[in-house]
């Protein structure tokens, strides 16, 4: 019975030292007799008792890796607390066993002193503008190096940077100052244009008004142009009628007499409106004027 149990504890011990699962996403470097022998992938397999063992087991996905904060000195001088996160992910376990001693502590202080180089080659508002350049720039320079260890590097991000307090009034005054002047700006172009409409809608009225002038003098010479022609018109039509009543039978005599009468009244007017007694420098004129009158009238046939 005690044999049996002894075989028994053996042949468990055999099982467990023979037969191992590794799970996915994991890679278990094996050494035969202290010396590298293979890496197992995910699934069952099966060592040798006694003379294989697991020595390192690593996981083969992707992790992140938070690097401490350190302090840099830019180009110009200038202190800034600077923090970040990295993502690694082990792709030959083999070589992260035996490329270095511990390849998380490797890849932290590398990244460290990375950073501060490429930080120092930089001046201080070229890091705040720049954050993608430093990234790829730590990541190339952390992945060549991480080949020996079996770790590709996949990406670096700064999470903060953080520069001293001083330097913090300076570049809120220098904000402050710019925004001040982008208002003053965007003021001033403001009046410009305002000038400039003002100006713009001054002369388009003063053209208006002129035209509206213009077209009044025009419309006013044509009224006038109008008026003359019709009184011309007019005249013309009144001489023409003249014209051809004078024509006429007695039309002669007619004008005479029209003449006579309006001598005479004339002369009776300027003695009327006068206290001066006017007289003619010739009365044989005026007695003939007044024999022709009367010898017209005698003539004019009697009224209808």
């Amino acid at each position: 019975m005690e044999i049996a149990i002894v075989i028994a504890a053996i042949v468990v011990i055999f099982i467990s030292k023979s037969v191992k699962v590794v799970p996915q996403q994991n890679g278990w470097v094996v050494e035969r007799l202290g010396k590298y022998f293979i890496t197992l992938g995910p699934g069952l397999r099966f060592l040798m008792p006694f003379v294989d063992r697991i020595a390192y087991k690593h996981s083969l996905k992707e992790i992140p890796l938070d690097v401490p904060s350190q302090v840099c000195i830019t180009k110009d001088n200038t202190q800034l607390q600077v923090d970040g996160i990295l993502y690694f992910q082990v792709t030959d376990p083999m070589r992260a066993s035996y490329g270095t001693s511990n390849y998380v502590v490797a890849i932290t202080q590398l990244a460290q002193t990375t950073l501060r180089s490429v930080i120092g080659r930089m001046e201080l508002d070229r890091t705040f503008e720049e954050r993608d350049a430093i990234n790829a720039a730590v990541v190339s320079a952390l992945d060549e190096a991480a080949l020996n260890w079996g770790v590709k590097v996949l990406r670096y991000e700064i999470k903060d940077l953080t520069p001293p307090a001083e330097i913090l009034r300076s570049m809120q005054q220098q904000i402050t100052a710019e925004r001040d002047k982008r208002a003053r700006i965007a003021e001033s172009e403001g009046r410009k244009l305002e000038q400039i409409n003002l100006a713009t809608g001054e002369r388009e009225a003063f053209i208006a008004k002129s035209e509206g002038l213009k077209q009044a003098e025009i419309n006013k010479a044509e009224g006038q142009a109008a008026a003359i022609t019709s009184v011309a018109e007019a005249t013309a039509a009144a001489i023409r009628k003249i014209a051809d009543a004078i024509n006429q039978p007695g039309g002669p005599e007619a004008v005479n007499l029209k003449v006579a009468e309006k001598a005479v009244d004339a002369y009776a007017q300027l003695a009327q409106k006068n206290n001066t007694m006017i007289v003619p420098g010739n009365m044989s004129e005026v007695s003939a004027l007044i024999g022709t009158a009367m010898t017209l009238l005698k003539k004019a046939p009697p009224a209808p």
